[in-house]
């Protein structure tokens, strides 16, 4: 039986802190940002109160489609339950959730619900930090298709190193069906533990390599998507020159379009062969020039994780006002010592401080090399965000606690940075009395970096943590547009990121991209709202 997801977390219900665990954290947390942070009690299931559904599936759909308090109130959000599901807030709910099982299941569903009118959200693990799946207001009833049913690994080429993969599989759950093969995608979001295949290409996710194949873009082969006007499915090649690449049309499209069923998928070896280096840096300036230097020799290390002083302080015990470089390569054939070596010397070159101890090298032991030193410190704080997110222990606070993101060119990134700080820190003072702000850089690449922002504040008496949010990210990402940012690197756009997406993009795209769900989807069922108007 699989294990019941969290209400109010990103995670298992079983790994849910106590109330008790919460109230020692509110108290620590208070004491850091200097204003009181009290943890709430959560209300129960059995006391939500949620719409009635207004319409009912027939008798035809009922077996894989479910109208339970539980089902719809998880599935009335993304990661964004983080700050409804500690005070049970739940105004619109869908109305049925659809758990398909085969493809005639969701050409059913898809047809009944085009048919009747019915908004249709497509729902994968739930990870969404964007609105990109909570059902949207005023448009009827809704049906949330969630794809949790098609979860298997269907085919292996080995020849050609690429599998088909159904979309619903969550990411350990692929890998586990990978491994005995000795093949692994080796894309790890963070979100890896609660997001799947399909949510993975339909907001073009980042994952785990932090240069050269760092989007799930690189690994696409092929891709099956179901919309209401039939399937499209794109040919299996490693690469065409045939005109625009149809793929590209499906990748990123965050379910206007259709409800990708499956894909074919670029996999590789498992690494046998890693080697990691921890550098520090006595100022954050210096650190990130350092990272730009070693990403423009395209060494393409798998890590190039740069964290702020903040960050390295909190989350890697560094010293007060030291910056901290991760480095890692890996491969499954070839010994990655030289390379190491070589960033290393250009950090070195650059005015980093590398201890011969927080070098480390595995030639073909398969074991890891990042579990010790600085880089083991980071990694224990940041490996529960896997399944809770950088902002992990902060679950069950109720506090204003969020991230946002983006890339920059590298002439434009110091600009950019002393900005975001600024104006992040004077709305968190503004709607909480204060706060903290730390960044890291999550992919580098030879032309600039794309750095992740983590704020917190305590909840402002009297106003809703959704507003407080808001004001945040609403000075944020003014801020990241006004220089030359974009509005997301791998959060995708959803609800959240709209106005500052129609900003980016060009006019002439957009209409484009309106032709494109007018033919697929001439009835607008799917997602309104999300890259275009309804």
């Amino acid at each position: 039986m699989e294990a019941k997801r969290s209400l109010w977390m990103f995670g298992l219900e079983a790994d849910e802190p106590s109330y008790e665990t919460r109230a020692a954290a509110a108290a620590r947390l208070s004491q850091r940002l200097g204003v009181e942070v009290q943890a709430p009690r959560i209300p129960p299931v059995e006391s939500l109160q949620l719409r009635e559904p207004r319409i009912k599936p027939p008798a035809s759909l009922a077996a894989f489609c479910r109208q339970d308090i539980r089902d719809r109130a998880y599935h009335s959000y993304g990661y964004d339950r983080v700050d409804h599901g500690v005070w049970g807030d739940y105004p619109n709910p869908p109305d049925v959730v659809a758990h398909p099982r085969s493809d005639a299941e969701l050409e059913a569903i898809l047809e009944w619900s085009d048919e009747g009118g019915f908004c249709v959200v497509p729902y994968g693990g739930g990870s969404s930090v964007v609105g990109g799946v909570t059902p949207p207001e005023d448009v009827g009833p809704v049906v949330t298709v969630s794809l949790d049913a098609l979860n298997r690994v269907l085919e292996v080429d080995s020849t050609s190193r690429a599998a088909r993969i159904q979309a619903g599989v969550l990411g350990p759950h692929l890998e586990d069906q990978l491994r005995p093969l000795g093949f692994t995608l080796r894309h790890f979001p963070q979100s890896f533990a609660g997001s799947t295949l399909g949510g993975w290409i339909a907001t073009r996710a980042g994952g785990h390599y932090a240069t050269n194949h760092t989007h799930i873009d690189d690994f696409v082969e092929s891709v099956r998507m179901l919309s209401p006007r039939g399937w499209l499915e794109t040919r299996r090649l490693p690469a065409s020159g045939a005109g625009p690449d149809p793929n590209r049309l499906v990748i990123g499209s965050e379910g206007i379009l259709g409800i990708i069923s499956e894909a074919w998928m670029r996999i590789q070896l498992r690494p046998r062969f890693r080697a990691t280096a921890a550098v520090t840096f006595e100022t954050w300036d210096a650190g990130w020039e350092a990272t730009r230097r070693i990403a423009q020799a395209k060494l393409w290390p798998a890590n190039l994780r740069l964290l702020d002083p903040e960050l390295a302080r909190s989350s890697a015990g560094m010293g007060s006002g030291s910056a901290l470089l991760i480095v890692g390569f890996e491969s499954g054939e070839l010994s990655q010592r030289s390379m190491v070596a070589d960033a290393v010397s250009i950090a070195r070159e650059a005015g980093g401080s590398v201890d011969d101890a927080e070098v480390r090298v595995e030639d073909g032991s398969e074991r890891p090399t990042g579990r010790g030193g600085a880089v083991g410190a980071w990694r224990e704080a940041f490996i529960p965000g896997a399944s809770g997110g950088s902002l992990g222990g902060l679950a069950g606070l109720g506090v204003v606690a969020g991230t946002f993101e983006t890339a920059v060119t590298w002439d434009r990134w110091p600009d950019l940075d002393a900005k975001v700080r600024s104006v992040t820190l004077d709305a968190l003072r503004a709607t909480c009395g204060g706060g903290s702000l730390n960044c890291r850089f999550t992919h580098v690449y030879p032309d600039g970096p794309a750095p992740y922002y983590t704020y917190v504040g305590a909840r402002p008496q009297g106003l809703k943590a959704a507003d407080a949010h808001n004001a945040v990210k609403q000075a944020a990402s003014d801020a990241i547009l006004a220089c030359g940012g974009t509005i997301t690197h791998h959060h995708a756009v959803g609800r959240l990121h709209r106005p500052w997406y129609d900003q980016e993009r060009p006019d002439l795209f957009a209409q484009v991209l309106r032709a494109a769900k007018s033919t697929l989807d001439p009835g607008g069922i799917l997602n309104p709202g999300v890259l275009i108007e309804p």
